[in-house]
């Protein structure tokens, strides 16, 4: 059984050690000096705008200082930048991290894993991948990555070293069927190439989302009548104005019972989480305070009542651990004011608000790079922020690896029994199927 566990720093040793990574080519003093310029750059926009400017009692100068050493001790280009990465990951913030200089093309491994529960599973598989072809299959449970064992503390760090930081050519999966029979994998990866030059970091970062969404793209609609006056409506992103949200709750006007599924969404923008809130109550309520690094600066989020877009209907929230920020935000205001009941899984607990830095380095030759910050945190009405905690359902449902296998949805199928409709695990899972576009 894998038995390591997962941290940027441990894990940059290792693979820089790695005699078989093409990519960690010798690195130059002109390059040391230039990975250590980008280090500059984003530690004093850390320390000028960072939320917490205790920086979480860390003597953040000695531990830049430590970086700057690793970084001129670096063998290679890739260890260099890796270091600055680990550099910002000792904050331990969901949303501040190190953007890399952007690559020409990204590594589709064919399959997708998520966190259920305390366990790690396979839940997409694009057919025709190779992944597939080595038996890579929809319910396996991961024990291991590349030797590290997948928790909900680091398989974000997972994806953001070995898809991002450090693309690998293939990754060593530990798997572990639903019929519990182990198996032992090298799945290799397809280079994509962009479609355009990435000319700045931005750029690159909205292509990333595009990606993912386009990913995620389902063919039927997003509502479904499940008849008895229930529908269920899956809400992908917070990410539409405020019209495209009204045409939303219009569709759900005429419905006694509501089901929300915000499963798998990452959140979006502050104006939406808002918007969409106001309309499921009929009075102004607190959402949260907004709180950044000045100590007086606690800015009150909250809702505006409008009669006419209230919707009466009894809501049912389902969230699960990749339900992120304003959908977090959005679960848990709905549960302080008992406003409905939350199902599913624990949610993400990556709820900081943070802003996008753009720098570029070189002269003849520019390079772009970047940085996410945290400048906010956000206090509930409880006097808790859900940062590194993420909201736990009122009623816990988690589908087993036989149920992601044979494509059984157990949580729509509660939310619906509650809500008075009668919808069976196979028949909810069929009701937004897995969808993958053409590369």
């Amino acid at each position: 059984m894998p038995s390591r566990s997962f941290s940027l720093v441990s894990v940059i040793v290792i693979l820089c050690a790695a005699s078989n990574l093409a990519f960690a080519q010798h690195i130059s003093g002109f390059d040391k000096s230039r990975v250590e310029g980008m280090l500059d750059e984003i530690q004093k926009d850390i320390k000028k705008h960072y939320y917490d400017p205790t920086m979480h009692g860390l003597d953040w100068d000695a531990e830049v200082r430590a970086a700057k050493k690793k970084i001129d001790d670096s063998p290679s280009l890739n260890m260099a930048m890796s270091h600055l990465a680990a550099l910002l990951d000792k904050l331990n913030d969901s949303h501040t991290f190190f953007l890399p200089p952007p690559r020409p093309y990204t590594h589709d491994f064919g399959y997708y894993e998520s966190m259920v529960g305390d366990r790690c599973y396979i839940t997409r598989v694009r057919p025709g991948s190779d992944a597939e072809k080595k038996g890579v299959q929809v319910g396996d449970e991961v024990l291991a990555i590349n030797g590290f064992t997948p928790l909900r503390q680091n398989l974000w760090k997972m994806h953001f070293v070995f898809r991002g930081l450090r693309p690998q050519p293939s990754l060593d999966l530990e798997l572990k069927s639903p019929a519990s029979a182990e198996k032992k994998l090298t799945v290799d990866a397809k280079e994509v190439q962009y479609q355009r030059i990435q000319n700045n970091i931005l750029d690159y970062l909205f292509d990333q989302i595009r990606l993912a969404e386009s990913e995620r793209a389902m063919e039927n609609k997003p509502l479904v009548d499940l008849g008895s006056g229930v529908a269920i409506f899956k809400y992908q992103s917070f990410s539409d104005n405020e019209e495209s949200v009204d045409k939303i709750l219009k569709e759900l006007k005429p419905y006694k019972a509501v089901i929300l599924d915000l499963r798998g969404n990452p959140g979006g923008a502050v104006v939406t989480l808002k918007w969409f809130l106001s309309g499921f109550f009929d009075n102004s309520i607190q959402i949260g305070d907004r709180v950044t690094r000045e100590v007086k600066d606690r800015t009150p989020m909250v809702t505006k009542p409008d009669e006419k877009r209230f919707i009466p209907a009894k809501l049912f929230v389902l969230v699960d651990s990749q339900s992120a920020s304003a959908a977090e935000i959005f679960a848990k205001t709905i549960q302080l004011q008992k406003r409905g009941v939350i199902l599913g899984d624990v949610s993400s607990g990556s709820v900081m608000e943070a802003r996008r830095y753009q720098y570029t380095s070189g002269l003849d030759v520019v390079t772009f790079y970047g940085a996410s910050i945290t400048d906010a945190d956000v206090i509930m009405p409880d006097g808790k922020s859900i940062e590194r905690v993420g909201v736990t359902p009122d009623i816990v449902v988690l589908p087993t690896g036989a149920d992601l296998a044979a494509h059984r949805d157990p949580v729509i199928a509660k939310a619906a029994e509650l809500a008075g409709a009668n919808i069976t695990p196979d028949k909810a899972g069929t009701l937004y199927p897995d969808v993958w576009p053409k590369q």
